[in-house]
């Protein structure tokens, strides 16, 4: 056993990226509150897309990523959650129909061109399909070993994310989005479905992985406890989202139901 060298990394390419992405969301944030007096381009957009910033810094800058590149599986599952499930949601939420104007007539027309592809369970199927193929060992062991299938990788988490968090935030409004209970049995058949990974890895007996069998030991940790504990942070993390999204669908489904109402009352008086 050997004590992990814990340190930060400041690699240019990825605080150029980072710093890029922020310029770009800060420019058109401003010129969004110019041209809609601040409607859909306010704190709560800012403080989201600000937050995601965060964690994609986390998730490739901290002691996080050389950890799990090098030593712990555990630690590149936490990676992964950052990247494949966090911050694609807080970057979602940072965005509006106003703030996305420029690009909004450029993604309906892709939609329209693909047709029932444009589907929150073809979304769905494709999120699924790229985390359990990029779990597959051979591919996993490969991807931690060569640099540019590392950052496919990665690249293919947060895509994948950003796929499944869509329907439910809807930055610009699907023509075949998720309506009533529909986003809770979404989010629900998501979870439990990737939830089968996360038994796998938690109750395995044996090193899945032999890229991190071979790792030097960290912090007491077995490779299979590692490989055990990086499962469990699968499915708790899995399952703490799950019931904050529950509880942001429920207030805001109180709050459309609420809207309707008022708008009933109104028409209602109108005609009165």
């Amino acid at each position: 056993m050997s004590d992990p060298d814990i340190r930060w990394s400041f690699e240019p390419i990825i605080l150029l990226a980072l710093a890029s992405y922020g310029g770009v969301y800060w420019w058109r944030f401003r010129a969004a509150r110019r041209e809609a007096d601040g409607r859909g381009a306010g704190a709560a957009q800012a403080i989201a897309f600000g937050a995601a910033l965060l964690v994609l810094a986390a998730a490739l800058l901290s002691p996080v990523a050389a950890l799990g590149e090098e030593r712990l599986f555990s630690m590149h599952m936490v990676q992964h959650v950052l990247l494949g499930d966090i911050a694609p949601a807080l970057a979602l939420l940072g965005l509006s129909r106003v703030i996305m104007r420029p690009a909004t007539r450029r993604l309906m027309a892709i939609e329209r061109r693909l047709g029932a592809l444009a589907h929150p369970l073809v979304f769905l199927g494709a999120w699924l399909a790229l985390i359990y193929v990029w779990h597959i060992p051979a591919l996993y062991d490969a991807a931690a070993t060569n640099d540019v299938l590392h950052v496919l990788e990665h690249g293919s988490f947060f895509a994948a994310g950003v796929l499944f968090w869509w329907p439910l935030i809807q930055p610009v409004p699907m023509r075949r989005g998720l309506t009533g209970l529909w986003p809770f049995a979404y989010i629900a058949g998501g979870k439990a479905l990737l939830g089968g990974l996360g038994v796998l890895l938690t109750w395995s007996g044996t090193a899945i992985y032999d890229h991190y069998a071979e790792a030097p030991r960290t912090w007491g940790l077995s490779a299979v406890e590692d490989q055990n504990l990086g499962g469990a942070i699968m499915m708790a993390e899995q399952s703490i989202v799950l019931v904050i999204a529950f509880a942001v669908l429920f207030v805001a489904m109180l709050g459309r139901s609420e809207e309707d109402e008022r708008r009933r009352e109104r028409l209602e008086e109108a005609a009165a």
